[in-house]
């Protein structure tokens, strides 16, 4: 079975290499290149991924592309940064394989203290509580590595186009009677600045998003 893994992708190209050498066999690559001006395109198509261009800007635009150019049966998501290692995502593919879950999301488990800022650690877990309270799913983290099966995911009709579409994904999960779970996965310090939490206004406006999209 061929599993797709989704990656947006924004001036990721020291990143790149690392995260597409360690994606596991049966595993493929679709980066979605979000305006890049580094040669994350080229860097990508070197290291056998799929390179997708979204025009568009907004990570949920860049998600939502590779969704619609994937064709394995479940589908995989996760950042581009290096951040999260792949060699893990069929630890949190393999419940959505195996019929036991319906979306799994990968709980963020920092290996260092800086790999996960406090304004960042702290405006997930407010989102993550509210979405507790309204889905009832026990999650502790909005994570970015999570897999569901392709059909279904494109059956939810997800709207966002912005930081909401993890958020929106979960909802709309919950209210189609899902069955959402998460695994533990390791979460490394990232290979560049990051444009949600390497700074407080940028979480500032993935909170907001998302929290518009709750």
């Amino acid at each position: 079975m061929q599993i797709d893994v989704v990656l947006p992708c924004l001036d990721e190209a020291a990143a790149l290499p690392w995260v597409l050498g360690r994606m596991p066999d049966g595993y493929r690559a679709i980066v979605v290149d979000n305006g890049s001006t580094d040669g994350s395109p080229e860097v990508a198509a070197r290291h056998g991924a799929l390179v997708v261009t979204e025009p568009r800007p907004g990570f949920g635009a860049a998600c939502h592309a590779g969704l619609t150019a994937a064709t394995g049966s479940v589908v995989c998501f996760m950042d581009a940064d290096a951040s999260l290692d792949p060699r893990q995502v069929p630890s949190v593919a393999e419940r959505v394989v195996s019929g036991a879950a319906d979306l799994v999301l990968g709980r963020r488990m920092p290996v260092t203290r800086s790999a996960w800022p406090t304004h960042a650690r702290l405006g997930n877990r407010v989102l993550a509580w509210r979405l507790r309270r309204r889905t009832g799913a026990p999650l502790h983290d909005l994570g970015p590595m999570r897999a569901a099966r392709r059909e279904a995911l494109l059956a939810l009709d997800l709207r966002d186009r912005r930081f909401g579409y993890p958020l929106e994904m979960v909802l709309r999960a919950s209210e189609a009677g899902w069955r959402i779970d998460e695994v533990e996965v390791d979460y490394l310090p990232r290979v560049g600045r990051s444009k949600v939490t390497g700074t407080v206004g940028g979480t500032v406006r993935t909170v907001r998003d998302m929290w518009r999209a709750a």
